[in-house]
């Protein structure tokens, strides 16, 4: 058994009230058939256009809102409510603003350890303050921080309970492209050395190829399906400095870009029929030819 199994996840909000003439429209799936699974210490991406129903999922799998249909299992055990096994940073840092780094980490770590003394507490705080790269600034709060030491914060707050699992809702979002890149490094060193599993949204395909060992590729919403996963062949030790001179990079980018632009559309659109169970892809693998790169593109 994988270590996260998502069966037939499905979410249907309610239709809307109606309209001036009377009439209401029914209420469609954003998304629906949803299945996948992700082994321990597996880093998973998920790219989509907006409106697809990605950070739904997410917060299904937080436990933060419930699904409409279908089941998730981790560990063994169903989700159905939020968990401290779950670690989740948000697009925003969603700080404490009255307290100070090592509070802001601190008040986390107290939750999932309460008999800790204060010593073990600040010891962990530490560790992950450390780990992050912010030694210096345990006293500062998050008005002293630019925006790329803030996400530092959340991400260290998110580690630092040791989670069984870590969701990441587009984090680097907001950030420039300068920061962005040094935090992408530094999550990868960190997990790296943690094995930790994790779950993350990015619209950024040069940040899904860094960072994943898989990636879900997800239709246009509503009704949105996961058509495909593409497992990223690339060696895992990789670097943004260098990722781009390995000759998988363009294949597995080219087919990335490729659905986004086209076959996701396409499959909403019915012109491409709905595949009932995720295509899996290796891009990565098929020689560089004009005949497989045909077959890539029309896969």
């Amino acid at each position: 058994m994988a270590f996260l199994e998502i069966q037939q996840l499905a979410k249907t909000y309610p239709a809307s009230a109606g309209t001036s003439t009377g009439t209401s429209t029914a209420a469609k799936p954003v998304f629906e058939q949803v299945s996948f699974t992700i082994e321990r210490g597996e880093f998973v991406c998920i790219i989509g256009h907006s409106g697809c129903g990605k950070t739904t999922i997410l917060n299904v799998l937080a436990g933060l809102e419930q699904a409409s249909a279908g089941i998730v299992v981790m560990d063994g055990r169903e989700i159905n409510g939020p968990s401290l096994d779950r670690g989740v940073v948000f697009q925003g840092h969603a700080l404490m603003p009255w307290m100070s780094v090592a509070d802001n980490i601190g008040f986390a770590v107290r939750s999932r350890w309460p008999a800790w003394k204060p010593a073990q507490v600040a010891q962990q705080v530490q560790k992950y303050i450390d780990l992050v790269g912010l030694r210096g600034a345990e006293h500062k709060k998050p008005s002293a921080l630019s925006g790329g030491m803030k996400q530092r914060v959340g991400i260290a707050r998110a580690f630092a309970i040791e989670p069984k699992m870590l969701l990441l809702d587009e984090p680097f979002g907001a950030l420039d492209a300068l920061t962005r890149g040094v935090i992408q490094d530094e999550l990868l060193r960190i997990c790296a050395a943690t094995r930790q599993t994790v779950f993350m949204i990015t619209h950024d395909v040069d940040e899904a190829i860094l960072l994943a060992d898989k990636i879900l590729l997800m239709s246009n919403g509503p009704q949105a399906v996961i058509a495909e996963i593409v497992n990223n062949s690339m060696p895992r030790q990789r670097s943004r400095h260098s990722i781009h001179h390995d000759p998988q990079y363009y294949r597995i980018r080219n087919h990335l870009v490729d659905f986004l632009v086209h076959r996701s559309r396409q499959i909403q659109s019915g012109e491409l029929p709905r595949p009932g169970q995720p295509l899996q892809v290796s891009p990565g693998l098929i020689a560089d030819t004009p005949a497989s790169t045909a077959a890539v593109a029309s896969a």
